[in-house]
């Protein structure tokens, strides 16, 4: 039976648009090199293009790594990015309390949403791998 990819090579892609600010990296679990992407612009746009060919193995690796299930990571990448301040991805994978209060909070003043760029990758595989029992 083939595996169900977690992550997808067009989300990497389309995040890597905005991988000066480690965007993309943040997506396949690479929170390290994501933060230093963050305050380097991409380590001065040159690890941003050479990312443009690693995207990939990062995408294999991250793959491997993380556990497919009823919560989708290429949507709630997508809400995190877009909408983290206000919570929507906390509301998608059924956290609602802290869903709510980061709506209230701006995401618990930007500090929650930077927190959720480090560990959304972890976060959804334990909450898919939790249906597995």
């Amino acid at each position: 039976m083939p595996k169900i990819q977690t992550h997808t090579p067009l989300m990497g892609y389309l995040l890597w648009i905005f991988g000066f600010i480690g965007a993309h990296r943040f997506y396949y679990g690479k929170p390290i090199s994501g933060t230093i992407y963050f305050f380097t612009l991409g380590l001065f746009l040159i690890g941003w293009l050479v990312d443009l060919f690693l995207i990939p193995s990062m995408n294999r690796e991250a793959d491997i790594r993380f556990h497919e299930g009823d919560i989708d990571y290429n949507l709630a990448w997508i809400l995190l990015t877009f909408l983290g301040l206000f919570g929507i991805h906390r509301l998608y994978m059924g956290k609602w309390i802290s869903g709510i209060i980061y709506l209230l909070t701006g995401g618990i003043f930007g500090l929650g949403y930077i927190y959720d760029f480090w560990t959304l990758n972890n976060q959804i595989s334990l909450l898919n791998g939790s249906d597995l029992n």
